[in-house]
């Protein structure tokens, strides 16, 4: 299942999706207010969704709605760094020491923006793009074990983990470079975990103007997902609606000869097979 935010005539909504189709769950009789209501509702809110939409005609087109991200207030949105071994290496060429252990740092929720919105830049002089897996928290979880962790995930979506490269560096937790306004764009939308056989071998891509500048497969993850949730739980809880952006692969901006980062006009799309693409362009 396809869960999305949308705006129509100026008024946030939910839905779901199937193929170029948009379901309205207020106009199909449904009773939830938030996406966090839903994730939070579990396999009985998706029961209640499949049924009530099932023999339901569609509200809309989707080329008729403004997608917005697809979630509205999550608690946390946790990114974790250098996950890619070819990643790594370009980090190390920048002179980013490594660490024996994950490499955790927030984004902070008000950087979130839709599918589609623009990137502003801010005060960055060096803007760069990331594509990410990013993966939703469906159940509360704290002290799980790696192989009970998939029963913690609501879902996923892309990511672009825009990063304001000067002010990432500003202190060692990478926090002021990555949260900016418009810096985390999300979407199209969350697809339900049941969705996605394997998480674990997807191909993911970014393009700048239409030319290729990421591309891998999550089974080069350094530390798996459910690794990444063992890891994280053990330390703190992580809630119903949490969100997790689980690295990016080789071929950003800065890891360039020479550097190139994005300027107004750029259009970068992320695409995740399996899943959709987001795509936005620089203010």
């Amino acid at each position: 299942m396809k869960l999305v935010r949308f705006e129509y005539e100026n008024t946030p909504r939910l839905g779901i999706v199937k193929d170029t189709a948009v379901y309205d769950l207020q106009l199909c009789g449904l009773p939830f207010n938030s996406m966090e209501e839903i994730i939070e509702g579990g396999t009985a809110a998706l029961s209640e969704i499949s049924t009530k939409t099932k023999n339901q005609e569609a509200h809309f087109k989707l080329d008729e709605v403004k997608l917005l991200a697809p979630i509205e207030k999550p608690g946390k949105y946790l990114a974790i760094g250098m996950n890619y071994a070819k990643h790594l290496e370009e980090a190390d060429k920048l002179g980013v020491a490594r660490s024996k252990h994950q490499v955790w740092f927030n984004k902070q929720t008000s950087c979130l923006s839709g599918p589609f919105d623009p990137i502003e830049a801010g005060v960055t002089e060096k803007l760069d793009y990331e594509v990410e897996l990013g993966l939703v928290i469906g159940k509360t979880a704290k002290g799980v074990k790696a192989e009970d962790a998939y029963e913690h995930i609501f879902g996923y979506f892309v990511a672009n983990d825009v990063s304001a490269r000067d002010w990432q560096f500003h202190s060692p937790t990478f926090t002021m470079g990555k949260s900016f306004d418009t810096h985390g764009p999300i979407g199209p939308w969350i697809i339900t975990r049941d969705e996605i056989e394997n998480p674990q071998d997807l191909k993911l891509r970014c393009l700048v103007n239409g030319e290729e500048r990421q591309s891998n497969n999550t089974s080069q993850m350094i530390h798996k997902i459910a690794q990444q949730i063992e890891y994280l739980s053990t330390a703190f809880t992580l809630n119903p609606g949490d969100l997790i952006a689980t690295g990016t692969p080789e071929g950003v901006g800065i890891g360039m000869e020479p550097q190139v980062f994005l300027k107004s006009g750029d259009v970068v799309r992320c695409e995740i097979d399996g899943i959709g693409a987001i795509e936005n362009t620089v203010a």
